[in-house]
């Protein structure tokens, strides 16, 4: 079930809009058929992913597909599989081991790998143990074979083991070619894509309304994290990623859930839920323990505000990602200022980077099958470009996403604040940025922790759209959630 507010303001149940239907064939199809044309020659191959044992070979963590298995190939629920497009003979095949009867016992009847390779537009499948025999005839011909950097280690031992190349130069080895295209196709979202990211937005803002709804002065952290993973598993779907909740939120990942909540506190909430299909939200609140923001909360809160509306007003295809953060940080940088924490010149400040003492990260990324979407290719590929190249200046460097903007991509919005002490005492016994930083004030603030604001945004032709409903944000909305 997944839990909303109606008009009213009361929670109320509703039927999860889950189903288990995938994509249509012809979808899938149409990715591998211009995966093929953009290669032009060679072998492309997709490993999925296998289970992966927490302590002993039968007690697995939760089972995922690979991202690039799942795009092109759509089968999940299903480990040790591998997928391979001929981008000569335009063949695709697909290798597994059917499951045996003692797995059947187990795990209870399943569809054959044939069956699923058939919704997907798959007519050739083939046991596990040919995908080696393939590849050796492929070498042996002189052939390209493609492959994306793996990140697991059990498929870095299987692909050391068939193309003879030492794991450690494995993703040195991966084809750019192949990265290239896999990124051109996976950056623009279809409509079905944002459909499912729009449902993705939806069942995370379930997840922080009922959090905000519920905390309080006493409460454990890791209660309201249970909140929030329930109502992930309640819509259908599962965590994007680990979740961020804490009063400490001036630690930028924070996965620690032990703290007690206490009056005075603000409580900063980062995290979201993947659809059963994968597709992920990433959505951050911050909300005060209180009933009530206190001024101090409220001067800080609103600079966050103020930037992360501001940006997404901004925000339209040609535009470079690097620019909005730039803008962010200034408009963050002047609000600081007006409370007397910054001093001077806030254009100079920000290019020189001082604003990264309390914006220490990046606006945003790009959003889909991935939280941080297609990380694993590498973001030089998927957040730059030629013409705009990775900062080497602290803070600014953790940018994922600084390219132009093109109608189809979809990325998170997400500005912070941040009162750091082992930041502040290191910045200020090396004298940096006096003459930006209002050292002598942040005494008083040591213990004020963070804010940071998140929203989802696809851009459209016109500009962008903000997925999923609205999820409280204005102090208005969020007090009334408190009450």
């Amino acid at each position: 079930f997944l839990f909303e507010d109606d008009k009213s303001g009361s929670v109320r149940r509703v039927k999860s809009r889950v189903t288990s239907i995938m994509f249509s064939k012809d979808i899938y199809q149409q990715r591998r058929e211009k995966l093929r044309q953009d290669l032009g020659s060679g072998v492309i191959v997709f490993l999925g992913n296998n289970e992966a044992p927490m302590n002993y070979s039968a007690n697995t963590y939760h089972f995922r597909q690979d991202s690039n298995f799942l795009y092109f190939f759509g089968i999940d629920h299903q480990p040790a599989l591998a997928g391979i497009l001929d981008a000569d003979s335009g063949e695709d095949v697909i290798f597994g081991d059917e499951l045996t009867m003692e797995d059947i016992v187990w795990t209870g009847a399943q569809p054959t790998i044939a069956e699923r390779a058939d919704r997907v537009g798959v007519s050739k499948t083939l046991p596990y143990d040919e995908l080696t025999l393939l590849l050796k005839k492929a070498q042996e011909q002189g052939r390209t074979i493609h492959f994306p950097p793996p990140y697991r280690h059990d498929n870095m031992i299987l692909l050391a083991g068939w193309l003879g190349i030492p794991v450690g130069e494995l993703k040195s080895k991966a084809s750019v070619d192949l990265i290239k295209a896999i990124v051109a196709q996976r950056q623009h979202k279809s409509a079905e894509e944002i459909a499912e990211l729009d449902k993705a937005v939806d069942y995370s803002r379930a997840m922080h309304l009922a959090v905000m709804r519920a905390a309080k002065a006493g409460q454990k952290e890791y209660f309201l994290a249970g909140i929030a993973a329930g109502v992930a598993q309640s819509c259908g779907g599962e965590l994007g990623y680990p979740i961020i909740l804490s009063v400490n939120g001036q630690v930028l990942h924070n996965h620690f859930h032990g703290n007690t909540l206490r009056s005075g506190q603000l409580l900063l909430g980062d995290f979201g839920a993947e659809t059963h299909l994968h597709y992920c939200g990433d959505i951050t609140r911050t909300c005060p323990v209180d009933k009530k923001f206190t001024a101090r909360q409220r001067d800080i809160y609103n600079i966050v505000l103020d930037a992360e509306v501001s940006t997404i007003a901004s925000l339209k295809p040609g535009m470079k990602y690097l620019d909005a953060h730039l803008a962010a940080a200034r408009r963050m940088a002047e609000g600081l200022k007006s409370l007397g924490l910054m001093t001077g010149d806030m254009d100079e400040a920000v290019a020189a980077g001082a604003h990264a003492l309390f914006f220490p990260h990046g606006l945003g990324h790009m959003l889909g099958l991935d939280v941080h979407d297609m990380e694993d290719l590498g973001e030089q590929y998927v957040g730059y470009s030629d013409e705009v190249q990775r900062s080497t200046q602290f803070g600014t460097a953790y940018l994922r996403l600084a390219r132009a903007l093109e109608p189809g991509f979809v990325l998170t919005v997400e500005p912070g604040l941040y009162f750091i002490p082992e930041l502040i005492d290191q910045w200020r016994s090396e004298g940096k940025f006096t003459e930006f930083i209002a050292y002598e004030k942040l005494d008083d603030w040591r213990s004020f922790g963070g804010v940071r604001i998140e929203d989802n945004v696809v851009v459209t032709e016109a500009g962008c759209r903000v997925l999923g409903k609205a999820i409280a944000k204005t102090i208005e909305d969020v007090e009334a959630l408190r009450s």
